[in-house]
């Protein structure tokens, strides 16, 4: 079942197919690169918060660009639909991942002014 709003296969455009190639590349080396980051930070125990996600992430955007890639096979709409929903779920988890680090991050400033105010105050009194 081949179809879409305008009704024409975009699996029959050239460009567009070059598009998903080279969209399938970029998603294989950046899953793989984020698989190989998890499985490193995933050496310590601490590493593993970091770790995990990262793995799953990775493995979500591979199977996305499987999906992109049986799709620029077969120009089967379930496929490339089953591609787009894996890219979104990679995409979801590096939401999730960016808003928690950038909540650290204002925590850890705000103890970092804290601490330096309350050292500062401290050597005043001596």
């Amino acid at each position: 079942m081949n179809t879409n709003m305008s009704g024409a296969s975009p699996s029959g455009n050239a460009m567009f197919q070059m598009m998903v190639t080279k969209l399938n590349g970029d998603m294989r080396f950046v899953g793989i690169f984020n698989i190989i980051y998890g499985a490193l930070a995933c050496l310590s125990i601490i590493g593993a918060v970091v770790g995990v996600p990262l793995i799953i992430g990775g493995i979500r955007l591979r199977e996305a660009a499987d999906s992109f890639e049986a799709y620029l096979r077969s120009s089967d709409f379930a496929a490339l639909e089953k591609g787009l929903e894996r890219q979104s779920r990679f995409f979801f988890i590096q939401k999730v991942f960016l808003i928690v680090g950038l909540v650290l991050t204002g925590l850890y400033i705000l103890f970092m002014i804290f601490f330096f105010g309350t050292l500062a105050n401290l050597s005043r009194s001596y």
